[in-house]
C-alpha cells in the first residue's frame, strides 16, 4: 500500500466534517469502510502505526523547545498560507481565509474576544507541515498513547500495526496513568493541537487553550471515551471544547472573507493577547 500523504489537508478536514455530521444516523456515523476515500484510510493507517508513546515524547521534546522560528501571529498565518493545496479541485480558499471563516462565525455569534482569537489561530500548528513533518504527525483525530486504545477512535483496527499494541503495560485500561489523573498528565498523539498549545499556553485564557489542545480529541468530546482519565476540571472545561467544535467543523463556506479588510481588526485583537513576536 502506498505511503503517500493525503492529497490535501482539506481532504482530511472534509472527512472529519462528514464523520461528525450531526444529521447522520448512528449507523451512518460508524460506517467508514466503503465511504471513506482510500487516501484517508491510508493516512490513518500510517497515523495509528507510527504514533507510539516514544514518538510522541520525542516530538514534545523536539518542539517544546520552540526553536523553529520567531514570528508574530499574523506572520504565522501568512507563513501557513504558503502551504499550497494544488491537488484540491474543490476549494481555492487560502489557509488565512479558512482561519478567518472560523473566527468570523464565532464573532457573529457574539462570543468573547479571546474565543474569536482562538478560532483565528486554532489551526496554526499546521505549520509543522512546512517544517517537514508528515501529515500523519500533523492532523488527524488525537488519542492517548500509553494506555489501551478505544474503539471510539476512527479506524481502531489500524492500531494492531502499532508496536505499542504489543506492549502489555500500555494495553490496560489505565496503562501508565492513574484513574482521574487529568488530561494534562496524559500524552495524546502528536499533532498541530498539542504543538500550538505549547506555543500559546502563556498567552490565552485556559478555556481557549482547552479548545486548541483538544479540538481533535473527538473520541472524548464527541463520543465520551477516556472519561476515566479525565478530572472534574477537564469535564467542566470540555464544555468549551464542545462549544468550539461546530465552528471548527461547519464554518467553511463559499463566501470569501475579506482578509485585507479584516486584518486591522484581527491585528488589534492579536495584540491584546500576544506579544509582537512569539517563539515557535
Amino acid at each position: 500500500m502506498s505511503e503517500g500523504p493525503l492529497q490535501s489537508l482539506e481532504q482530511w478536514d472534509d472527512f472529519v466534517k462528514s464523520r461528525y455530521n450531526p444529521r447522520k444516523t448512528e449507523e451512518e456515523f460508524r460506517d467508514h469502510s466503503e465511504t471513506t476515500p482510500a487516501v484517508v484510510r491510508e493516512f490513518y493507517r500510517l497515523n495509528h502505526m507510527h504514533q507510539t508513546r516514544d514518538f510522541v515524547l520525542a516530538k514534545k521534546r523536539q518542539y517544546g523547545a520552540k526553536q523553529k522560528a520567531v514570528m508574530g501571529i499574523w506572520e504565522a498565518l501568512e507563513f501557513l498560507n504558503t502551504l499550497v493545496d494544488e491537488s484540491d479541485p474543490d476549494t481555492d480558499l487560502t489557509q488565512i481565509e479558512h482561519c478567518l471563516q472560523t473566527a468570523e462565525a464565532i464573532r457573529r455569534d457574539g462570543h468573547p474576544r479571546w474565543f474569536v482569537l482562538t478560532g483565528l489561530i486554532h489551526d496554526l500548528g499546521k505549520v509543522l507541515c512546512l517544517w517537514g513533518e508528515p501529515q500523519w504527525a500533523v492532523v488527524g483525530d488525537t488519542f492517548p498513547v500509553g494506555c489501551a486504545y478505544s474503539d471510539k477512535v476512527v479506524f481502531p483496527e489500524f492500531f494492531a500495526l502499532n508496536p505499542d499494541s504489543k506492549a502489555g503495560r500500555y494495553q490496560t485500561r489505565l496503562g501508565v496513568y492513574e484513574e482521574g489523573c487529568g488530561l494534562d498528565k496524559v500524552d495524546l498523539s502528536w499533532g498541530h493541537d498539542e504543538y500550538l498549545y505549547h506555543v500559546a499556553k502563556d498567552h490565552l485564557p485556559e478555556e481557549g487553550l482547552y479548545m486548541i489542545r483538544y479540538h481533535s480529541f473527538y473520541a472524548a468530546h464527541k463520543e465520551g471515551a477516556y472519561e476515566h482519565l479525565m478530572s472534574e476540571h477537564d469535564r467542566e472545561m470540555f464544555r468549551w471544547v464542545r462549544a468550539f467544535s461546530p465552528y471548527d467543523l461547519y464554518s467553511k463556506g463559499t463566501d470569501r472573507p475579506d482578509a485585507r479588510g479584516l486584518r486591522p481588526f484581527y491585528e488589534e485583537l492579536i495584540a491584546e493577547y500576544f506579544p509582537a513576536k512569539v517563539a515557535w
